[in-house]
């Protein structure tokens, strides 16, 4: 399995895993609340994921056509939950598809934007997104947890969703 298909693998679950999380609120008000020391609720997280996986990953390093507006993942507000999570799934999508078919020779080339005024190999840039897809997943479960007071786990970032994962003899 190659490098790409690894790295996608980990952007793919933990897509899965935001949804879990966003499915998982009470009520989609919730999704929404904000406190004087947490300004991002879940659902300008989603919107922000999903817009920048799907720019990143699915628009330049697959040929996607999405236009990313960066400054609206941040500025809308009440989105429903069946419209956030229908862009989780395009990006998943668009992250599988882009994966799939990176080569070695493609990881190993610099990534086609710089960022932040810096170039960067395009395997260090996926990792890069794949930690800050996690970053952001589990500001969303600690978000759900408070505004819901409910504690329960759904599960994220489980190893036993890894694409290698096999049972232990």
């Amino acid at each position: 399995m190659s490098t790409a298909e690894l790295i996608g693998g980990v952007l793919v679950r933990d897509i899965r895993a935001v949804r879990r999380e966003l499915d998982a609120y009470p009520d989609e008000a919730s999704l929404w609340k904000t406190t004087d020391t947490i300004p991002n609720a879940a659902g300008t997280l989603a919107l922000h994921l999903a817009g920048n996986l799907r720019h990143y990953v699915g628009g330049l390093l697959g040929g996607g056509a999405y236009v990313r507006d960066r400054d609206a993942e941040f500025s809308r507000r009440g989105v429903p939950r069946a419209e956030l999570i229908a862009g989780l799934e395009a990006a998943e999508r668009e992250v599988a598809s882009a994966m799939a078919r990176l080569t070695d020779a493609q990881m190993a080339a610099p990534f086609p934007q710089a960022v932040a005024g810096k170039r960067f190999s395009t395997a260090d840039m996926l990792i890069h997104l794949a930690t800050h897809l996690t970053y952001h997943l589990g500001q969303i479960d600690y978000h759900r947890r408070l505004v819901a007071g409910n504690a329960a786990s759904i599960g994220a970032v489980s190893p036993s969703e890894l694409r290698t994962a096999t049972p232990a003899p």
